[in-house]
């Protein structure tokens, strides 16, 4: 907590504005991080250390056994956990006397990095005074001997998704150092393998499930709300991935002896790119938008409760204009999307030649919306693509069909998942809003839905009865699954300072 914000509070308290329980819990959290904040981020230090990419499993087994090990200091019984991919862990902590369960997701995998991009390596983490945007200067470990709250740590994993790990088990210990047991028991399931798509968790479930049974789940990934300010959020989009590649001669022509004559591998699958969305960055393909659920009147109440930062993040993201119509960010990303990430026709630069190439590819996120499934998404873009003159081929076509006719390789990568949105006023939702604007006096604020993905629901085909809420901690400009990603040091304090109140009290 902030010098400002801990003194605001105090008044709080002394006029009686917060429970006697909430302030004592508070303090004692505030007070243990305050004598411990370099030990908690040298632990921080230590995990972001861990190299851990899905797709290397000895990587992910080094992150599981450490984790394991840092958990069993706090009470927690685990087992490592493997169906065909990269581990998890799924452990548990009772408290004596409790009759509350709280299940909570995290995962420990990180996107893979591009290390000649950083600015510093991305598996060493680096102590800045902001962010390297701003200009931030690097800090000596050695020396620090205080921490400035706007600080930031950089590394892989840094803000998507280690830190919750960090934080949790730092209030566990804030609550063991003030001789308070929380007042439910703890599981937790801990994914190596979310930034891959999950593509094991199915049976991870099917096999564990059982253990895994909970009064309430809280999903502790994403961002906060670009404002800063605390939120709680009740959905996701959906995911997929695609691959098109459309080809041309076969093999490289001279441009200048064929250009004009030859096709233009790359030109035919820009134009077919082009064409999923008008002028205004709005999803034109025929079908594709139909299945989605409409917003609900308390969603449109809850949006604009909201703090509207688009301009700002205009400013600072430096664009002239947003797609979507003049929608709000908020709106925008309760609806489905198709995102070019990826463009691979030849090379730029110095790195260009006079050359057309026998193909181009194009690699497509796909981000669903509730009432969107990937078998209708799937269907829409077959439609489409058939609709512009292509052959569509699940596999690569051979010589003799690319003569044919406009061959498009259509390549539907492995872990797609549909959407998940809860009401936003489900009786746990009051509970941890109350619980959580009981912290310090603000409101927190609540958010129909991240613009990211996340597996949940596959939880929610386990547990159906189980209510479900995200609870994200990381700053908004952490830069998650790019180069430099970071923590804003505040954003970790402010976790230790919810986690604590939330296994404090929810069981009360």
């Amino acid at each position: 907590m902030a010098k400002g914000t801990k003194k605001i509070f105090g008044l709080f308290c002394a006029l009686g504005l917060v429970s006697a329980s909430t302030c004592v819990q508070a303090n004692d959290i505030q007070t243990y991080r305050q004598q411990h904040e370099l030990e908690i981020l040298n632990d921080f230090r230590t995990f972001l250390s861990f190299p851990n990419v899905a797709t290397n499993i000895a990587d992910m087994e080094k992150n599981a056994l450490w984790i394991t090990s840092y958990i069993a200091k706090r009470g927690f019984t685990s087992e490592i956990v493997i169906e065909g991919g990269a581990p998890y862990v799924i452990a548990e902590r009772t408290s004596p006397g409790a009759t509350k369960t709280i299940l909570i997701y995290a995962h420990f995998d990180g996107q893979p990095v591009a290390p000649e991009n950083w600015a510093s390596p991305p598996f060493e983490p680096t102590l800045r005074t902001a962010s390297v945007e701003a200009g931030g200067d690097i800090l000596d470990w050695g020396t620090v001997q205080s921490v400035n709250p706007e600080w930031r740590i950089f590394g892989r994993s840094a803000g998507d998704d280690k830190a919750p790990v960090i934080a949790l088990m730092a209030a566990l210990d804030a609550l063991a150092e003030a001789g308070t047991e929380p007042s439910v028991n703890i599981k937790l399931v801990l994914d190596g393998e979310e930034e891959a798509g999950s593509p094991t968790l199915d049976r991870i479930l099917a096999k564990h499930g059982e253990k895994l049974a909970a009064d309430l789940m809280l999903f502790c990934d994403g961002p906060m709300h670009q404002s800063r300010k605390r939120q709680l959020v009740f959905g996701v989009r959906g995911s997929m991935t695609v691959d098109l590649t459309a080809y041309g001669p076969s093999r490289p022509l001279h441009s200048g002896h064929y250009g004009g004559w030859a096709p233009n591998p790359s030109e035919k699958l820009m134009a077919l790119l082009v064409g999923m969305k008008d002028s205004e960055g709005n999803i034109t393909v025929p079908g594709y938008s139909a299945p989605v659920r409409p917003i609900t009147e308390a969603e449109r109440r809850a949006i604009a409760a909201l703090p509207n930062m688009d301009a700002s993040l205009k400013q600072e993201l430096a664009v002239s204009k947003t797609d979507g119509s003049g929608k709000r960010l908020e709106e925008i990303v309760m609806g489905p999307s198709i995102i070019v990430k990826g463009f691979e026709g030849g090379g730029v630069g110095p790195k260009s030649r006079n050359i057309i190439m026998p193909s181009a590819t194009a690699s497509l996120n796909l981000r669903l919306a509730p009432g969107q499934t990937p078998e209708t998404v799937r269907a829409a873009l077959t439609s489409f693509f058939l609709d512009k003159g292509f052959s569509v081929f699940e596999r690569e076509p051979t010589k003799a069909e690319r003569v044919a006719g406009d061959a498009l390789y259509v390549d539907w990568r492995p872990g797609a998942y549909r959407a998940f949105r809860s009401n936003l006023d489900s009786q746990e939702a009051v509970k941890l809003i109350s619980i959580l604007n009981s912290l310090d006096g603000n409101n927190t604020l609540l958010t129909p839905t991240m613009g990211g993905s996340l597996p949940i629901y596959l939880f929610e085909d386990t547990f159906p009865e189980m209510p479900i809420v995200l609870l994200p901690i990381a700053n908004h400009d952490n830069n998650q699954h790019g180069r430099n990603e970071n923590l804003r040091i505040q954003n970790l304090w402010d976790a230790i300072d919810i986690y604590g109140a939330v296994l404090t009290h929810y069981g009360l």
